[in-house]
């Protein structure tokens, strides 16, 4: 497993590409391509960009992890 490049939810862009879920996860760019295609992740779709709101990213890895905050 990669290692983050972020230590505190508050570093984080106000949107997230695949890429910087990717590094947040410390998962491959692949499966963060793979995830964003799951029916309960929160993606905004802009044109034919994937995008996550900062926000519902925090909501949605608390959900996933018993409420971890990350701070």
């Amino acid at each position: 497993m990669k290692l983050s490049e972020y230590k505190s939810y508050d570093d984080l862009p106000l949107f997230l590409n695949a890429a910087t879920v990717a590094k947040v996860l410390g998962v491959s760019p692949s499966s963060s391509y793979e995830l964003m295609h799951e029916p309960d992740f929160p993606v905004l779709k802009v044109g034919n960009r994937m995008m996550v709101p900062k926000e519902k990213f925090v909501e949605w890895v608390g959900q996933h992890t018993g409420g971890g905050t990350g701070r």
